[in-house]
């Protein structure tokens, strides 16, 4: 039998995906699920496990409460809750704890380098960020940690703005035609890149992402080919973007996240081992069909 894989988190969207992913290979890994809804996994036995996936948390959303007590829900669950889980996992003699991060770490900034310091924005950006500095202090040479801080994921079941462009996509006959960049990565893609980090017991910051930026217009205009839909693409409209991005609450929100820019370097996610197994186009065309 391959490598034991405890996934702590049920019922999470990148959780429940690489359960899939490394299930292809029952003689590789063996995989178990485990829910931190609760205090039960405290008693869960995490000797015999090589690694544990760290994926619960709260996910990223716009909060209107911006009281200590929401503040105080995110970092007992996306900071605590991974350092004490992180800590059972070692005093358990597990090898490898790799925890799932984010690109909000580094707040409202554009374009990111390997010397961009972190700056999160928001009460998530922030949990995440703070539980990496905790995590730091359990890592040695016998417990290794790997700290992911992906963009944007898409794919099937995806939430955030690839649904919304999608069901777009396939209904507006007009759409502004944009110079943008983003960092986004396809799931499955992610997924084999979490395999490669598992395969060669790594450790450190990782930043997966797809080989090349997404443009909000081409995203649109691949997933409009795909669907067999017609759309006229127009500088035109243009200008009402600029006058959205200045626009307060969630309107403004939206029209930075769907048409500002928002990238990691490129070299800062090569890897020695083939991650990115669909480009773009055959992506868009596999997370449409089963959609």
């Amino acid at each position: 039998m391959g490598k034991k894989i405890l996934i702590t988190g049920a019922n999470s969207y990148i959780g429940t995906s690489v359960e899939e992913w490394l299930g292809k290979y029952p003689e590789w890994y063996e995989i178990e699920t485990i829910d931190m809804v609760d205090n039960t996994w405290r008693r869960k036995d995490f000797s015999g496990y090589h690694v544990i996936f760290h994926v619960a948390g709260i996910a990223h959303k716009k909060v209107k409460d911006t009281s200590s007590r929401m503040w105080d829900k995110y970092y007992n669950v996306n900071t605590q809750l991974a350092f004490e889980t992180a800590r059972k996992a070692k005093e358990a003699g597990v090898g490898q704890f790799i925890f799932m991060s984010s690109m909000s770490i580094y707040g409202n900034v554009e374009h990111i380098t390997f010397d961009t310091i972190p700056c999160p924005q928001s009460f998530y950006g922030d949990s995440k960020w703070r539980a990496e500095q905790k995590l730091a202090e359990l890592s040695d040479a016998a417990f290794r940690i790997a700290i992911l801080r992906p963009p944007m994921v898409f794919g099937k079941g995806a939430k955030g703005n690839y649904p919304i462009l999608s069901k777009l996509s396939k209904k507006t006959i007009i759409f502004p035609k944009v110079e943008n960049r983003r960092s986004m990565i396809y799931i499955e893609n992610l997924c084999e890149f979490i395999r490669l980090i598992i395969d060669n017991n790594e450790a450190g910051v990782f930043f997966p992402q797809d080989e090349n930026w997404i443009n909000t217009t081409d995203m649109v205009r691949k997933i409009a080919t795909v669907s067999n839909h017609r759309i006229w693409f127009t500088e035109i409209l243009v200008p009402c973007i600029h006058l959205g991005n200045m626009l307060p609450g969630k309107i403004g929100t939206m029209c930075k996240k769907a048409f500002g820019s928002c990238y990691y370097d490129l070299e800062m996610s090569d890897y020695k081992g083939r991650y990115r197994l669909y480009d773009l186009e055959t992506a868009i065309e596999r997370t449409e069909r089963q959609l």
